[in-house]
């Protein structure tokens, strides 16, 4: 006869943390919000204007709450040229994170007029630091790490996107 298996207190308290989070997942953002997947990719591409000239990417877009909850999450490859494109439907402080992100991504923070405002550039994949935008910002584009050095982007390039209304 085998022994039963009984659960500990701290595997049910952990269970029903779970299940709580994934409850208030769908009832805030619906089904949906379990799913991490790929968004449509926008047909328009991206272009950063950079002191070595204009770079361009094809972006996904998170343009609701729901998208912008999901992200990048649980992601395992995203091609060199592209990214995902973050607007807020306001101007403010922006709080980002890497958590269920496999990615290591670079973060530009752009301001409402298109210019980068701040990057953060090679996060830590799945990490839970708040990564803050540093000032008021309308947009966030996130990249492969990496891409921002490689490219030349820096601090107060443009970026330009029919989102992005420049």
């Amino acid at each position: 006869m085998r022994p039963s298996r009984i659960p500990t207190d701290a595997a049910m308290r952990h269970f029903k943390q779970v299940a709580a989070f994934l409850i208030f997942l769908v009832l805030c953002f619906g089904p949906a919000a379990l799913v991490a997947g790929p968004l449509p990719v926008d047909s328009e591409r991206l272009f950063i204007d950079t002191s070595k000239g204009s770079v361009g990417f094809t972006v996904e877009l998170a343009l609701t709450p729901e998208n912008r909850a999901t992200g990048l999450m649980n992601r395992q490859s995203m091609a060199a040229d592209h990214g995902m494109l973050f607007r807020f439907d306001q101007t403010r402080d922006v709080l980002m994170w890497m958590k269920n992100t496999p990615l290591s991504l670079d973060m530009l923070f752009i301001a409402e007029n298109g210019r980068i405002a701040r990057i953060a550039e090679n996060t830590v994949p799945y990490s839970e630091t708040i990564i803050p935008s540093g000032s008021p910002v309308r947009y966030v584009l996130e990249l492969n790490a990496g891409t921002a050095a490689k490219t030349g982007v820096s601090v107060g390039d443009r970026v330009r996107h029919r989102v992005i209304g420049n």
